[in-house]
């Protein structure tokens, strides 16, 4: 059995840089940080007290009222970026049976959790719940609200591992289509964990910056000084379409997804392996899924959430797999302006690997300020300003607690 091409036709986005692509291009180029205090809620008594959200957001832009309530932060995020998407990559006409939704989510409604078991609380003990509680809680009410809106009937379901969560709905989605189980996916992930449970818990994991004092700065992947990541939220989504269809129908191509690969450290339930191997182990198989050899990529968009262990892992892992050649690679973390999107990162950071393919630019990793010596100081970290480059190669990768790696593989089309 011959696999089929899979291809991107349709790219949609609301990030802590703007409410669709274009502006989440414009940011991601200029080398905007998102960051900013917390608003959501009051953040006065947290040791971290700023976030990269959504500015501006409201739900009755999108949503009647009435609809809106029904569907927790995240899954409003998820539908409004595959709205987007969908609309990019008109698809009028096309069978429905044969469109799936495979969506990514670490955590789900977490806001709605929280408002829930808080009323409880303060209750006098008798139970009394929201009737849209479950629905809205559930991390597969995303996928589901997309493939009713639009009447998507092929393969519906969410993936769950943690911060590779979005990337795995991507690989999944890819190996749909080229199977032949489906032709076309609206695939990508979301998240909203801006919330006191979500804020408090990373704290208490000493996992996120508290530079307070600098929150644009907080970010800091690859600087000597970075003290954690900066919690973001949003989501980022792809249609991906078996390459045949979307000749046939005049689709706009993006790029092609030529490769996915998959690892686990298994090692620790929230600390990365420090040896990397797990991260040469999922680099090497998406590039051989991919059948290149590792010169032939240009620009890996890393998972680099300025955590003082994870980054220098997974370096130490890109210095292996890829030799020499990772000298001439451009290296950067978008997630030094977006904020770490959590289950979500790997849908809007397969956006600006795809994006990088498409304008001949590399986002840059902002915030840069002092060289870490534990860091090899010749590789290319794409440090404070975007690179022009020709980038027919672009990998993207994230990494989740449990030690879940996944790796994806964009190419330029060729014909």
């Amino acid at each position: 059995m011959s696999l089929r091409r899979v291809v991107v036709t349709g790219l949609g986005a609301i990030t802590p840089l703007g409410k669709n692509v274009a502006e989440f291009w414009d940011g991601l180029s200029r080398g905007v940080s998102g960051a900013a205090a917390i608003t959501r809620f009051d953040a006065s008594k947290f040791k971290t007290r700023f976030a990269c959200e959504v500015k501006d957001y409201n739900p009755d832009a999108y949503f009647p009222p009435r609809e809106g309530r029904k569907m927790d932060l995240f899954t409003q995020f998820a539908v409004i970026a595959s709205d987007e998407a969908i609309k990019d990559a008109n698809l009028e006409g096309v069978n429905k049976d044969r469109v799936g939704v495979i969506w990514g989510s670490g955590i789900g409604g977490l806001k709605t959790f929280q408002e829930e078991c808080f009323n409880f609380a303060k209750g006098d003990g008798t139970p009394r719940y929201n009737p849209f509680f479950i629905p809205k809680m559930i991390a597969d009410s995303s996928s589901g609200n997309i493939s009713i809106k639009n009447g998507f009937r092929g393969p519906n379901f969410v993936t769950t591992s943690a911060c590779a969560s979005a990337s795995d709905a991507i690989v999944a989605a890819y190996n749909y289509i080229r199977l032949g189980m489906a032709d076309v996916a609206v695939t990508g992930g979301s998240e909203a964990a801006i919330t006191e449970a979500g804020v408090g818990g990373f704290n208490a994991l000493r996992a996120m910056s508290e530079r307070n004092d600098d929150p644009l700065t907080g970010s800091r992947p690859y600087d000597k000084d970075r003290d954690g990541f900066v919690l973001g939220e949003g989501s980022g989504a792809l249609v991906v379409e078996e390459y045949e269809h979307a000749k046939a129908r005049g689709a706009k191509i993006y790029a092609e997804i030529i490769g996915g690969g998959l690892s686990s450290d298994a090692y620790h339930i929230t600390a990365p392996d420090p040896t990397g191997e797990g991260v040469v182990l999922v680099m090497q198989n998406a590039l051989r899924d991919a059948g290149i050899a590792p010169e032939e990529v240009d620009y890996i968009n890393t998972h680099g959430t300025s955590t003082p262990l994870g980054d220098g892992a997974e370096i130490k892992a890109i210095q292996k797999v890829f030799g020499e050649h990772a000298y001439n690679l451009n290296i950067s973390s978008t997630k030094s302006m977006t904020g770490h999107l959590l289950g979500g990162a790997g849908g809007i950071e397969a956006l600006a690997s795809i994006l990088a393919i498409q304008h001949g630019i590399v986002p840059p990793t902002i915030n840069h300020f002092t060289d870490d010596p534990e860091l090899d100081a010749r590789l290319n970290f794409t440090f404070n300003e975007a690179q022009k480059r020709d980038v027919t190669v672009a990998m993207s990768n994230t990494f989740g607690f449990g030690g879940h790696n996944t790796s994806v593989v964009f190419r330029k089309l060729r014909d």
